[in-house]
């Protein structure tokens, strides 16, 4: 097969090499929110935090496939964001920033890592204290936990998108939380963080997206918020947005200086993947992206706040549809939750006695409809503990 030919095939999960390659993201983003995770501390500094997650991704990722003939893109997928409280996500402050964690504290992680173009995400929640996790902080994180171990069991081939948006939203309610509006989960290929097989957090009216069926050999970051709020955020300032990424078929001729100098910085060293503001060089790159976002070169990923008392849990994982099951690669164990419901629901109690692993015997095809099928997969699950909703994925 020429070179041409190998660009034109899209290279999925039948390839062991791009299974290696997803593995590997995924290791070393594990290891970084590992890594950011315990330097959580109070007076911790956010961008600091931040800053050691974007290091240790483009250090370990810089290490593999150093002596190869072709070069191979690799580093951060997702700029490390974090989180607090009643901000859903992005948050991913410049150098001046002085921004601290406090003792208590509800903190969402959130970064990506790739290698090659094929990319692991993974986003974590974890309350800065001592001890059990109680009251509605524990409510909201078990809402996101079980919706996201529900999630990784409907995700699979012959289910539909809308079945998910459907489970998640059952789940929350079930802990008296809310999913949070405008979350998506994309389909991943390689070099897309944004494919365009979504699955919506809450189908509304004015977001509309295509059904479709999940399919073998596909990957999804799903990407689960919950809050104690309305699941309605907002924008509270545009100078808090830093996360960015070049929209690839937009064209437009900057006038200013500094807009054609950052322009050019960010094409080439960041033509496809979210990148930081913090990644520029500063002075000159907050005046050159306001022209770059007018005119659409540039997407920016807001920062979003529910009402200040709401707490907000975030969980993201990277999950692969393999031939013998869904193979999730991302995940962090959650801390102990002592929640104030659990889970009675019959149907959400059925959704998570799924197992994740399909049994193959004989080698044969698997038949659908099979009686003993679901017995079959069940002995495969790990059962959750509906009682506190903090199962945890190694």
């Amino acid at each position: 097969m020429s070179d041409d030919e190998r660009e034109e095939k899209e290279l999925d999960l039948t390839s062991p090499e791009v299974v290696t390659k997803y593995k590997s993201a995924a290791e070393i983003v594990n290891k970084a929110l590992q890594l950011v995770l315990s330097e959580c501390k109070p007076k911790a500094k956010i961008v600091d935090l931040c800053e050691k997650g974007d290091s240790y991704i483009r250090e370990q990722a810089g290490n593999m496939y150093k002596n190869v003939k072709r070069k191979i893109e690799r580093g951060v997928a997702f700029p490390t964001c974090i989180s607090v409280n009643n901000a859903v996500c992005h948050f991913s402050p410049l150098a001046s920033d002085e921004s601290v964690l406090e003792d208590g504290d509800v903190v969402k992680i959130d970064m990506g890592c790739h290698i090659d173009g094929f990319i692991a995400v993974v986003a974590h929640t974890h309350v800065l204290q001592s001890g059990p996790v109680t009251g509605r902080a524990a409510d909201v994180l078990a809402a996101c936990n079980t919706a996201a171990e529900v999630a990784l069991r409907l995700v699979r081939p012959g289910k539909k998108n809308k079945d998910v948006t459907e489970a998640i939203q059952k789940v929350a309610a079930a802990y008296d939380c809310k999913i949070v509006e405008g979350v998506l989960s994309h389909q991943l290929k390689q070099f897309v963080i944004d494919g365009n097989k979504v699955i919506l957090s809450v189908s509304n009216p004015d977001t509309k997206v295509d059904e479709f069926e999940f399919e073998e050999n596909e990957v999804y970051a799903v990407d689960i918020v919950t809050t104690t709020g309305e699941g309605k955020p907002k924008l509270l300032d545009e100078k808090q947005t830093t996360i960015y990424k070049r929209a690839v078929d937009k064209n437009y001729h900057l006038k200013m200086k500094a807009s054609r100098f950052i322009f050019s910085e960010i094409s080439q060293k960041f033509p496809i993947m979210p990148f930081s503001a913090r990644f520029l060089e500063e002075k000159r790159a907050r005046l050159g992206l306001v022209e770059c976002v007018n005119h659409d070169l540039l997407n920016p990923y807001p920062v979003l706040h529910e009402k200040p008392g709401d707490l907000v849990a975030h969980i993201k994982f990277t999950v692969l549809l393999m031939p013998n099951g869904s193979d999730r690669i991302t995940s962090h164990p959650l801390q102990e939750l002592q929640p104030t419901r659990s889970i009675d629901d019959p149907e959400i109690k059925a959704w998570l006695a799924l197992g994740t692993k399909t049994k193959k015997k004989g080698g044969g095809k698997k038949k659908k409809g099979k009686k003993g099928e679901k017995a079959e997969e069940s002995a495969e699950a790990e059962p959750m503990d509906t009682s506190n909703g903090a199962a945890t994925q190694e």
